[in-house]
């Protein structure tokens, strides 16, 4: 019954620390990459923390049946745990290499290798069989499968230290923390080839989990309240530029494209529009720039300015002849009008076609989608047919880079 214990105690520890990112509690956090996928990795601690508490329960009433299932769950939370830290550190370091994509496959390929063997372990155990007097024997093939993990969490390990060392500061002390969370996973999956029957993986999970709320995620929400902060410190200042005048207030200051208040009246325009059965055809292209925040945190906001400008004046050549909305830090929106109406699919493959060609450094590369008012009930139901088709786009660059 204490193996049951070590995991409740594990899932106490786990919501009291990270309650806020299980449950989504703050959205502004919650809707960055990098966050969701360490929450992705926390849903999939607890999963396996929970496998592991009712593996006690099941072993100490004796369920043979239960108990197998069990097992079957334990492993794929084992390998889903697996996947989602490797994507979290690909994600948190933001480095698009070679050894990035190797390790992220290598993470897929165990997690579906684990997939395959609990199928065939069903017919012919291989990897473990509970006995009728629900006895657990472990067979060869959990040992690959752990040596396997055990080389993968190592692999992640190294990478983290070898950004490490090309940061100082603060984002050097992150990394070496995201490194040894790979090697206390590791060391504590080695002690347990020898001793299968004792929770050590839930408690390496406790302490790896603790050690990142302590010297990451605890460092990263302060930075990004003073990044907030300063954010709404530098738009309160446009704000008070922008009000001084009429003009200034529908012109976004930095770029020159209409601005986000402009945005929203025509918002409010077209929906009234569409209230009153009077809309005309229009289209909307929704544009992402990709890098930004790495451009920012590498050369600073001067060049992250400069960066977003002429990723303005990239969209305005190609749609020339249609209002280019700056919607967010990052992201534009053009309001297609009549005469480029009839050449909407020629643009959108020409600019695609221009984006996936290579780039030098800081050359922009901008994700797009398209999308034509189709009878929709309103302006932002368009707009997320045309944000979605964007973020398919972002995905292709992405792999392109």
């Amino acid at each position: 019954m204490y193996y049951s214990v070590i995991g409740v105690i594990a899932i106490l520890v786990l919501f009291i620390e990270n309650f806020d990112i299980l449950f989504n509690r703050n959205k502004s956090i919650s809707d960055n990459r990098v966050w969701k996928s360490f929450r992705l990795f926390l849903i999939a601690v607890f999963a396996y923390y929970l496998t592991d508490v009712l593996w006690g329960l099941f072993d100490y009433y004796k369920l043979a049946t239960v108990l197998y299932v069990d097992t079957v769950l334990y492993f794929l939370a084992m390998a889903a745990g697996v996947i989602y830290w490797t994507n979290y550190v690909v994600d948190y370091v933001g480095e698009d290499n070679i050894y990035a994509k190797i390790l992220l496959h290598f993470g897929r390929i165990f997690a579906l290798f684990v997939a395959v063997l609990l199928i065939i372990n069903i017919f012919n155990p291989i990897l473990f069989e509970i006995t009728e007097d629900c006895t657990y024997e472990a067979y060869y093939v959990r040992y690959v499968i752990l040596i396997t993990q055990i080389v993968l969490l190592v692999l992640v390990s190294i990478y983290a230290f070898i950004l490490m060392a090309k940061e100082s500061g603060t984002k050097m002390k992150r990394y070496r923390t995201v490194a040894l969370f790979g090697l206390i996973m590791a060391t504590f999956l080695t002690v347990q080839l020898w001793f299968p029957l004792l929770p050590l993986y839930s408690i390496a999970y406790m302490m790896g989990t603790c050690l990142l709320h302590t010297f990451v995620i605890n460092d990263e929400k302060e930075e990004y309240k003073e990044e907030l902060e300063e954010s709404f410190v530098r738009e309160m200042e446009q704000y008070e530029k922008l009000k001084s005048a009429l003009q200034l207030a529908y012109t976004d200051a930095l770029t020159g494209a209409e601005s986000k208040l402009a945005y929203i009246q025509l918002e409010a325009r077209i929906d009234q529009k569409i209230k009153n059965g009077e809309v005309e055809k229009f289209a909307l292209a929704v544009f992402d720039v990709n890098d930004l925040k790495k451009i920012n945190d590498k050369y600073g906001h001067e060049t992250g300015d400069k960066f977003i400008i002429n990723s303005y004046k990239i969209i305005v050549s190609h749609f020339n002849d249609s209002k280019v909305y700056r919607i967010g830090g990052d992201e534009f929106m053009a309001f297609v009008n009549y005469d480029e109406f009839a050449n909407l699919e020629k643009l959108k493959e020409e600019f695609i076609d221009i984006m996936s060609r290579p780039k030098v450094q800081l050359e922009p590369v901008i994700a797009i989608g398209l999308a034509k008012y189709e009878n929709e009930d309103s302006f932002n139901d368009v707009f997320r047919k045309a944000d979605k088709l964007m973020y398919e786009n972002k995905k292709m660059l992405k792999r392109l880079q």
